[in-house]
């Protein structure tokens, strides 16, 4: 059965250049991020899906003013177990939505027409995240065309809204869709990884975004005794919270990457048009991804503490806003998620894979949460975001042989 699916899957190689062109063709950006959304492409990829047998199907479509049609689409393809139901699913987790192509001098090609060059296919969007989806296709693909049942049922998600946070992606459809998953449920997510596909993810590190609002009084730049200046308290609580907060939260974990807490100022707003006055306005944010040993609420409780010796030194007002913030307990090793792939990484590619966490966000957390297991997973060379993104066809091509490894492993 495994060399019967293999066959199958090393001869999609031209169905999976067509739909990834036909993907990308269709650029699903957020309005959040000057796009339409999602809409196009869920409607053509539903259509395709359907065309070629994978034909139990559903919409959630979560509610989106500023998007085409107004909603934001998540679509499900689900193939039958042999356990009827009964089983915890597996779950195969990728995103519809991509980032805008950038900088258009920066590409050697056009970003929304698939380029192929000796195995490589570029274009926005082709590994983030339709190396994962497609790759998740044609594993389901081989199940159908060849009439096997996977052990378990295999549930399909191509989500909304990931690249903005998911707020109408897999978080809205935890929060307005409950029974879609049950608990002992299992998640893959090919949204990240190693060009090998040793790496598994199982673990984040807790995340808040923080935006510090200085408030202080405008003034001549040449008599700034008559002001208080938000610029520069604020340029002295960005140092302190930094450094203040690296240096009370220094422990070290060596499962992830860096193997600390990182504190990081990033935007900043604009202040005064001119030079010669002094703001008494100030904007500036702070990117903390922390171990999960320190909760986000022991961070903010030292970032306010330091925000009031700002205050207190300079006259000003110092307002903490939290923007984003997520925490989540990592998948247990013993996982059978865990097990699944790595024995299906050993079988396909060869390899041993190792565990770690890492500082970024994926869907992961969301469903950690929820008491689902997940791990996120891929081969690839981590072009994501950038000018002439590019993915592999034979990572594609390999990751959904894992894929449907794990979709006929048997539990134990």
């Amino acid at each position: 059965m495994e060399r019967e699916i293999f066959e199958f899957i090393d001869g999609c190689e031209d169905i999976a250049v067509e739909l990834q062109t036909e993907l990308t063709g269709r650029p699903a950006i957020s309005p959040a991020s000057g796009g339409e959304g999602e809409l196009d492409k869920c409607v053509f990829l539903e259509g395709w899906l359907r065309e070629r047998g994978l034909d139990c199907l559903e919409r959630h479509d979560a509610p989106d003013r500023r998007a085409k049609g107004g909603v934001r689409p998540n679509l499900i393809s689900t193939i039958a177990g042999k356990d009827g139901g009964e089983a915890p699913c597996l779950w195969i987790m990728s995103h519809l939505d991509v980032v805008p192509a950038g900088e258009l001098s920066l590409w050697d090609s056009d970003p929304w027409t698939v380029l192929k060059n000796d195995g490589r296919l570029t274009g926005r969007g082709v590994e983030d995240n339709q190396q994962g989806l497609v790759s998740s296709v044609l594993a389901a693909l081989a199940l159908i065309k060849l009439k096997i049942r996977p052990e378990r049922t295999l549930k399909l998600l191509f989500a909304a809204d990931e690249e903005c946070g998911s707020v109408l992606g897999i978080d809205w459809l935890l929060k307005n869709r409950r029974g879609l998953f049950k608990t002992g449920d299992l998640a893959l997510i090919p949204d990240g990884g190693d060009p090998v596909g040793e790496i598994i993810e199982i673990a984040e590190k807790n995340q808040a975004w923080l935006k510090a609002h200085i408030k202080g009084k405008q003034a001549h730049a040449s008599r700034p005794e008559y002001g208080r200046n938000a610029c520069l308290a604020g340029a002295d609580l960005m140092l302190r919270l930094r450094n203040g907060l690296m240096k009370k939260f220094s422990a070290r974990d060596s499962l992830f990457e860096p193997d600390y807490t990182t504190v990081e100022p990033t935007k900043k707003e604009a202040n005064v048009p001119n030079i010669n006055t002094i703001p008494g306005d100030d904007v500036f944010y702070m990117d903390i991804r922390a171990l999960p040993c320190y909760p986000v609420n022991e961070i903010l409780e030292e970032a306010r503490r330091v925000g009031l010796g700002v205050e207190q030194e300079y006259g000003v007002k110092v307002e903490l806003i939290v923007t984003q913030s997520m925490e989540s307990p990592p998948t247990p090793a013993s996982s059978p998620i865990v097990k699944m792939l790595s024995a299906a990484c050993g079988r396909v590619l060869g390899v041993e894979p190792r565990l770690v966490g890492i500082g970024g966000g994926t869907v992961g957390a969301f469903l950690r949460n929820e008491g689902i297991d997940s791990v996120v997973w891929s081969r690839m060379d981590n072009t994501a975001h950038q000018p002439n993104e590019y993915c592999l066809v034979e990572n594609l091509l390999s990751d959904a042989k894992v894929m449907a490894c794990m979709a006929t492993a048997v539990l134990g």
